[in-house]
């Protein structure tokens, strides 16, 4: 087996020789577009110079990508050291490529411990772009990362914020857009940065399968959406409204009844009166970890509505990540599955115990779980 190897070793790397060779005769000298799809940013490829006659050309130095703010960006050819420019970016990027990271934009959770390898704990922390805004830009630059990346949501600044690190620490960076229908694409588009699209693929598929599966069965519900609260703070006031970006999962799986003028862009959310939480009759509620789950049943005011004196309250998985958003990244694909078998277990069939334990594989590289991890994520948020 060991000689079979070698002699396919052999002979792929004289067909790679022989490729790079007829490539260079063929070419113009022009940039080369990237095989890209049209809901994912193009890369491009350009040989760098060489300083002495060669019977080969060398590598690519540098590839030409166009991010999904418009900006083309030269990168290196190989990346292995990458910086996450806030939360969000940082849980796509270590579903993806963990060994890759020089760093953290936010430390983990403290009961990320229970699910992760110990030495993606231990990285440094150096801060984020958006948000707290705490970037430590010194100690970002001494880790040398080849490349910073962002994802998430398009603001109408991106290109200049990204234009203006990129200036500042002389390092690459770039932007790809990522919401629950494109985070498959993104997926796709940071393998093809990073040299992994074979282990990006897997990613992409999972996101697309959830989101494909969950979007196809909500039109078959159609108007008869339950009708759901998700409540923040420690009184249960602050409310994720309805058109919010930390809504989209609320908005895409239930009538999500927190309408206000001004949906905050902001993960806590728009303060309200509970009068006004009163008049929206929900008939779910969902509060954040540290609200008022524990406390509803025996409040006067929150006792009197239906979906507290009828036993339909749940409080949001949070370990290591809230399932429904904080940061609004992967973990949203597991509130998906979550709240299509709390909302409506008649439509969906998803065995929660496997696909929970998929999931934490998948995306924080966690070992199988226990019975005793499933059921203290789950205790209340399953009835």
């Amino acid at each position: 087996m060991k000689r079979l190897g070698l002699r396919f070793a052999k002979c792929g790397l004289s067909a790679v020789l022989l490729t790079a060779w007829l490539s260079a005769c063929g070419s113009s000298g022009k940039e080369t577009p990237g095989a890209a799809s049209t809901a994912s940013p193009a890369a491009s490829v350009s040989a760098a110079a060489s300083s002495s006659p060669s019977p080969f050309p060398s590598a690519p130095a540098s590839v030409t990508f166009t991010d999904s703010a418009g900006r083309k960006v030269e990168l290196p050819a190989g990346i292995d050291r990458i910086a996450p420019s806030g939360q969000l970016a940082q849980m796509v990027l270590f579903a993806l490529a963990p060994d890759k990271l020089v760093g953290l934009s936010n430390k983990w959770s403290g009961e990320a411990g229970a699910f992760m390898d110990e030495k993606y704990l231990k990285l440094p922390v150096f801060g984020q772009f958006y948000g707290s805004a705490n970037l430590n830009k010194e100690a970002l630059a001494a880790a040398k990362p080849q490349l910073i990346i962002d994802i998430g949501e398009k603001k109408s600044s991106i290109a200049e914020d990204m234009d203006g690190v990129q200036k500042q620490l002389g390092i690459p960076t770039v932007f790809v857009e990522a919401t629950l229908s494109s985070m498959s694409a993104a997926y796709d588009t940071l393998g093809q940065i990073l040299g992994m699209p074979e282990e990006a693929k897997v990613l992409s598929d999972y996101t697309k399968e959830i989101y494909t599966t969950t979007t196809d069965t909500m039109k078959t519900i159609g108007d008869k959406k339950a009708k759901v609260l998700y409540s923040l703070g420690d009184t249960g006031t602050n409310v994720i409204a309805k058109g919010s970006f930390h809504a989209e999962v609320l908005d895409l799986m239930a009538d999500n009844v927190a309408v206000v003028d001004n949906p905050s862009s902001k993960g806590t959310g728009n303060e309200v009166s509970l009068e006004q939480i009163v008049q929206w009759k929900p008939d779910v509620i969902l509060f954040a970890p540290g609200s008022m789950y524990g406390k509803a049943a025996a409040d006067p005011a929150w006792k009197t509505m239906k979906a507290i004196s009828g036993n339909s309250y749940y409080e949001v998985p949070a370990n290591p990540f809230n399932w429904l958003g904080s940061p609004p990244s992967i973990n949203r694909y597991m509130g998906m599955i979550w709240l299509s078998e709390l909302l409506y277990p008649d439509s969906f069939q998803y065995d929660m115990k496997q696909e929970v334990s998929r999931f934490y594989t998948l995306f924080y590289h966690s070992k199988p779980l226990t019975d005793e991890q499933y059921k203290s994520l789950t205790e209340k948020a399953i009835k």
